[in-house]
């Protein structure tokens, strides 16, 4: 799904003035000895830039999650939003899909050409570096092939510090160039994320700090945690400023913060004025006037905010995350608008306006308040291979073992695998039972569809011939858990597949590493046909005058996944909440564009092009503590 590096831009070259010398008494443990002083300082509970009182009122958006050719304009919408500060996470696996390469930086994983952007555009920058960032983002940012190992995430165990500091050798630097004191934007770093809702090791939290210090980092830093004394206990530092995360009760967590912290200015490193979706559930809206008083009660008496998210995005191809409620998986949808007030395809809501007026944004609006979009249409969906066939029309490495191969083994961070056995199985009726499945398994016996494994569903009939059978199993991730103890957890058939009480040995695994298509790979998938059956690939051409925005449906289509020009858009679902697929402009190219179409359940006959997206039936949403 990657594609060509957009054209540069020119680094920014406006130098920030040199902060005063002053003797703080609440100066920074971490600041090394002859260091630069930070932009930002704090003095009597109030925030400072460069010596002069300052409110930080930034904004969450993430490079990851806004195709780079629209970099730029969402900058902006976010300036004229009131906001003097931009907030983004740093993903880590985004960089690092696979261990055996390094780091990429480069085309949509410029970050530092992000960075510059907004410096360009006048505001300043704030990162969160992780290396876990939680953001609804597969495994949190870590790399499956990190969590893969026996290793114990977020501590200090050696194993993972060591794997962490290489991607910091790698990150960390890039960063410091572009550091306030350096003439960038960045004028604040998070230490590690939200850890206190996690866990307690203070040697990891400690290391992590002098990890950023000890690699160039002499700006401001930060922590960021709930507003609950267990949370605060958890993940703070001594000498370093704790900034808090809340939906609501500000005045609650401000006199939390003020009874532990009575000289540290008020700083909410996110406020959730919305909140995400699970496929499933109801699409969560906030309303603005409920927006608004949490942000007055934030900014009121020196107070800075982040907005989260300020502009959401996407969670393009297989990147969306998940949770886990009682053992049960909850997939995030491939939106990531958030209800927020910059909306995923950049339209300027209801909420923009309000929380404008509230921090205080008096200058014009200079960006539209919506993107062009192509006209609506209905294009024909022609169905052109079964799935099987299409899926093993590309060529991907077969490992064969005792028993069906994880994701973790096959060095899959994402998409399917295809386990196939041939036991034998005895005369008469029997059971077939599939103990671990995570997430999603269409079962398949000697070709005939047996249904789908998950969590509702772990056994299936089988009638038995006395004969070797040819059985295949398509497992699918839906997302890598990112928050919570089941941060890590592994996927694939995990547990063995019985026959009755008879396990089932000798399996071939091959990987589908979906979010690695190629354009080729997705014609070569469409040319397995001919169909027999009501899944597999099909293809829309949709013709472009000129390429504008537009949001892709599938009516009577039930669960599968989007390519646009060989760009895997993400994935959509019957269930909802999502009915639409957001399509930005620079995915599209003038004259036709192909839409390629996985479907793993019943295919529909057309495509849908909307000009508006549509989220599903709202549920109003706060996330409160205690």
């Amino acid at each position: 799904m990657e594609l060509p590096a957009p054209d540069a831009s020119p680094d920014r070259t406006t130098s920030t003035a040199d902060a005063p010398a002053h003797a703080r008494a609440d100066a920074p443990v971490h600041a090394p000895a002859g260091a630069p002083a930070s932009a930002l300082t704090w003095r009597g509970r109030r925030l400072h830039r460069h010596g002069v009182p300052h409110r930080m009122l930034a904004g969450g958006a993430h490079y990851f999650r806004v195709h780079p050719g629209l970099w730029r304009d969402r900058i902006r919408r976010l300036a004229d939003l009131g906001l003097n500060t931009v907030d983004t996470y740093v993903a880590w696996n985004f960089h690092q899909p696979r261990e055996d390469a390094p780091p990429c930086f480069d085309g949509w994983r410029d970050v530092e050409r992000f960075i510059r952007m907004v410096g360009e555009e006048g505001l300043d920058v704030v990162v969160r570096p992780g290396p876990y960032i939680c953001a609804e983002w597969s495994n949190g940012g870590l790399p499956s092939w990190l969590t893969a190992r026996d290793v114990a995430l977020r501590s200090s165990d050696p194993a993972f510090t060591a794997a962490v500091g290489r991607w910091f050798d790698e990150l960390i630097p890039r960063i410091a160039a572009l550091q306030a004191a350096e003439g960038g934007p960045v004028v604040a770093v998070q230490v590690e994320n939200e850890f206190g809702s996690y866990g307690d090791d203070q040697a990891y939290l400690r290391w992590n700090r002098g990890a950023l210090t000890s690699r160039g980092i002499t700006e401001l830093l930060f922590t960021a945690d709930g507003p609950t004394d267990l949370m605060q206990d958890g993940g703070t530092l001594p000498g370093t400023l704790a900034a808090v995360t809340l939906g609501s009760k500000p005045d609650a967590a401000r006199r939390l913060l003020a009874a532990r912290r009575p000289d540290e200015p008020f700083v909410v490193a996110e406020f959730w004025n919305g909140w995400f979706d699970h496929w499933g559930e109801r699409h969560h809206v906030r309303g603005a006037d409920s927006a608004v008083r949490v942000i007055e009660g934030i900014i009121a008496d020196g107070g800075s905010v982040s907005v989260y998210m300020a502009h959401g995005g996407t969670n393009f191809g297989l990147w969306a995350g998940a949770n886990e409620e009682d053992g049960r998986l909850q997939p995030t949808v491939t939106s990531y608008d958030s209800d927020a007030p910059v909306a995923e395809d950049g339209t300027l809501t209801p909420k923009f306006f309000a929380l404008r007026e509230a921090l205080g944004a008096r200058g014009p609006v200079r960006v539209p308040e919506r993107m062009p979009t192509l006209p609506p249409a209905r294009v024909p969906l022609a169905h052109r291979a079964d799935l099987l066939a299409g899926l093993g029309a590309v060529p991907a490495p077969t490992s064969t073992g005792p028993r069906p191969a994880s994701f973790e083994r096959l060095g899959l961070d994402a998409g399917m695998v295809l386990h196939t056995a041939h036991p034998r199985i005895p005369e008469g009726e029997h059971r077939l039972v599939l103990t671990d499945v995570r997430d999603r398994a269409l079962v398949f016996c000697d070709g005939t569809f047996l249904g789908e494994a998950g969590p509702d569903r772990r056994e299936f009939p089988v009638r038995g011939a006395g004969a070797v059978v040819r059985l295949e199993v398509l497992v699918e991730s839906l997302g890598r858990v990112n928050y919570g103890p089941g941060l890590g957890r592994h996927k694939g058939l995990i547990g063995p597949v019985l026959v009755d009480r008879r396990m089932v040995q000798g399996w071939d695994s091959t990987p589908i590493a979906l979010q690695e298509w190629t354009e080729a790979e997705t014609a070569r998938a469409l040319d397995a046909g001919p169909p027999a059956t009501r899944s597999g690939f099909a293809v829309a051409t949709v013709r472009a005058d000129t390429p504008a925005d537009t949001f892709l449906a599938l009516p009577g289509s039930g669960r599968g996944l989007v390519w646009v020009n060989g760009f895997l858009l993400g994935r959509y679902w019957e269930v909802g909440p999502q009915v639409t697929l957001y399509c930005p402009a620079p995915l599209l190219r003038a004259g036709e564009n192909t839409v390629t179409v996985l479907e793993l359940e019943r295919l529909g006959t057309v495509l849908e092009l909307r000009d508006r997206a549509e989220l599903g039936p709202v549920e109003e949403y706060v996330e409160e503590f205690g």
